[in-house]
């Protein structure tokens, strides 16, 4: 680390500010700070480093991916140069990738979402990102600013193919109430390392959903940290992995401010052969974090043989005057019971197995908060379901 980082990480230790635990390195925007991994390493042990085709070692790129965008009126959406990001409240990347987009990417987005504005859910704000090759590797660098008591709902839609890396701050201000849905919808072949860091003011309140279907490797880090007492924040996620994909979602929840919550739910399904989910969850309780509330849990369900579901909830408590901390986690097939009760009123193997899956997913989308990326993601369950799980019923009934 060099000295200015290492003086600038103790200060921050000493403020009780900084975003840093044995599962999340200090924040620094010097590659030299976030060097090249092996895989040995425990933040990247459970990630499939070679199919990441080299997107680690630095590559320059002037590829870019096609945007599109939906904005509300009053809400804007800018150009700024790297130093404008940092000063509009950017987080500093605290790993490798985020590191590399701040470093590589030829310019940022400044999405600003005005004080006082308030959005309805039925006019979201829409950021649509499309690749056209996963032989373009991509750098994306990405500030959402909301002002005070405002309120939004914001939604980052990827498509296409891509090797793309990318860092995205979500700056609240005090008194907002903020929406910020992330849909990774790749096509078979696109590669994704992306970090979505998160600043909560003082009684904001803050939902973040990461939803993950396409790709062939996802890797998605959500991180939230305090800017005074009072806020809250949800992180939401779901995913589904079919034959062969990686999902990996990690997340950290740092409690640097006193009377803050923090609550964690995240559930997935696996099908096929190797299909592979990874959920690694921490949260950190500081010293200075009296009288919070965090709870983190990680649901999977298993629908065929082949499949393999990592999970690993961790707690980093540094003071004992807190509210509630707890974490659960579970990995199993379908529940008999539950199928049992169904099959025994006359519904089919099939249906049974269709009405636990949606039941399992749909307390989750039915928070996303946007009516039409909740429809689509409905009939994205119905189509996974299709590709394995159902396929062989007609014939076996």
């Amino acid at each position: 680390m060099t000295d200015a980082a290492r003086e600038s990480v103790e200060a921050s230790l000493e403020q009780g500010h900084l975003s840093f635990s044995h599962l999340n390195p200090p924040p620094s925007y010097d590659l030299a700070d976030h060097p090249l991994p092996t895989g040995r390493e425990e933040i990247w042990r459970f990630t499939p480093m070679k199919r990441l085709r080299g997107m680690l070692e630095g590559e320059p790129s002037a590829t870019q991916l096609t945007w599109d965008a939906t904005l509300p009126d009053g809400v804007t959406l800018t150009q700024v140069s790297g130093e404008e990001a940092r000063a509009a409240g950017e987080l500093a990347p605290n790993d490798r990738p985020a590191a590399l987009a701040a470093e590589l990417a030829d310019h940022a987005l400044l999405l600003d979402v005005p004080a006082e504005l308030e959005l309805d859910d039925e006019h979201p704000v829409v950021l649509r990102l499309h690749g056209e090759s996963v032989d373009d590797l991509v750098y994306g660098r990405l500030v959402v600013r909301v002002g005070r008591h405002a309120k939004a709902t914001v939604a980052v839609v990827h498509t296409g193919s891509a090797r793309y890396v990318a860092t995205t701050t979500v700056v609240v201000g005090d008194g907002a109430q903020v929406n910020v849905v992330s849909l990774q919808d790749w096509a078979d072949d696109a590669v994704h390392l992306g970090r979505d860091a998160i600043r909560v003011g003082r009684d904001a309140h803050v939902r973040h959903t990461s939803v993950s279907f396409g790709g062939d490797v996802v890797r998605m880090h959500a991180n939230v940290e305090y800017d005074a007492p009072g806020g809250e924040a949800e992180l939401l996620g779901l995913y589904f992995a079919d034959a062969g994909q990686h999902l990996e979602h990690r997340l950290f929840a740092d409690h640097n401010q006193p009377r803050t919550k923090s609550n964690v739910l995240y559930k997935g399904a696996l099908q096929g052969e190797k299909a592979h989910t990874v959920w690694i969850g921490n949260v950190l309780i500081r010293k200075i974090a009296e009288g919070i509330e965090t709870y983190e849990e990680n649901r999977n369900l298993v629908l065929t043989d082949g499949c393999h579901a990592d999970s690993v909830p961790n707690l980093e408590i540094e003071t004992g005057e807190i509210e509630g901390a707890g974490h659960a986690s579970a990995t199993a097939r379908f529940d008999d019971e539950q199928l049992f009760y169904l099959r025994t009123r006359g519904i089919s193997d099939k249906e049974a197995k269709r009405l636990v899956l949606h039941g399992f997913f749909q307390d989750l989308i039915r928070k996303i908060g946007v009516p039409s990326l909740e429809a689509k993601l409905t009939e994205t369950v119905e189509d996974e379901l299709a590709k394995n799980v159902f396929r062989g019923f007609e014939t076996e009934q």
